[in-house]
């Protein structure tokens, strides 16, 4: 499916409804491969909408979504094959609770990518490396702590070896000492250059690890720039507002 030459994400003119309510107003956008975005901006501001467009778990109504090059659109085979390549990491784990975390984490890739259970299990542990629990391979989801099983999550979606690694708010959920191991994970993906668009309120990940920084409001992106102008000389009131409230100053 991936088109080398394509941007990883193009976004044109989108428009999403909900009924009457216009929850995505004409965004545009586009992600390099390897680039990093944080998109920010107040609860309901259509950021969870946007990114849960891309790989089809919101169904927009109007204006275009390109996937590494090939269009989103009404075929399913063709929604299959973008999320086969764009992993997504929720706010609240969504692990399977009947099942130990290595057979979470290699559930996909024999259904989908029909990996034999060998080396599903290989790659799943791999991954669980990669996340620092390896450990932890035989327990269950309810015996780990909220910053684990995000951790988990996160090696699940990695087990797909996605081009892309989309992030909804994936530390809100959890307590203060939990949220800096999820961000150290995050921040060593993008690292080694995993292209990742994350909606997310940690500011100080934002400034370190994004390439671009985009504030949205009421469906719209009104500021987008790289993190030292976004953080140091915000252009919109909006965005000013929003960067006073978050970061008390």
């Amino acid at each position: 499916m991936t088109n080398l030459n394509a941007p990883a994400i193009e976004i044109r003119d989108l428009q999403k409804y909900y009924g009457t309510y216009h929850a995505l107003r004409s965004i545009n956008l586009t992600v390099a491969r390897g680039e990093k975005i944080v998109i920010c901006g107040p609860s309901g501001s259509g950021k969870s909408t946007m990114i849960r467009c891309i790989n089809r778990l919101e169904e927009h109504d109007a204006g275009l979504i390109r996937v590494l090059g090939t269009e989103l659109n009404d075929d399913l085979d063709r929604i299959d094959e973008i999320r086969r390549e764009v992993g997504m990491v929720f706010q609240h784990f969504n692990l399977f609770p009947h099942m130990t975390v290595l057979e979470n984490c290699t559930l996909a890739p024999m259904l989908v990518r029909k990996t034999s259970p060998a080396e599903a299990e290989a790659i799943g542990l791999r991954y669980l490396e990669k996340v620092r629990i390896p450990d932890q391979a035989d327990k269950f989801p309810g015996q780990l702590s909220g910053g684990q099983q995000q951790r988990v999550a996160i090696a699940r979606a990695l087990c797909m070896k996605p081009e892309v690694l989309l992030f909804d708010e994936p530390t809100s959920a959890l307590d203060p000492e939990m949220i800096a191991e999820v961000l150290d994970v995050m921040t060593s993906l993008a690292a080694e250059g995993m292209t990742m668009i994350c909606v997310t309120h940690e500011m100080g990940f934002a400034r370190k690890v994004a390439d671009q920084v985009i504030f949205m409001d009421q469906g719209e992106i009104i500021e987008q720039s790289a993190p030292d102008e976004f953080f140091d000389h915000p252009k919109s009131d909006r965005t000013k507002a929003f960067l006073s409230q978050i970061l008390g100053h």
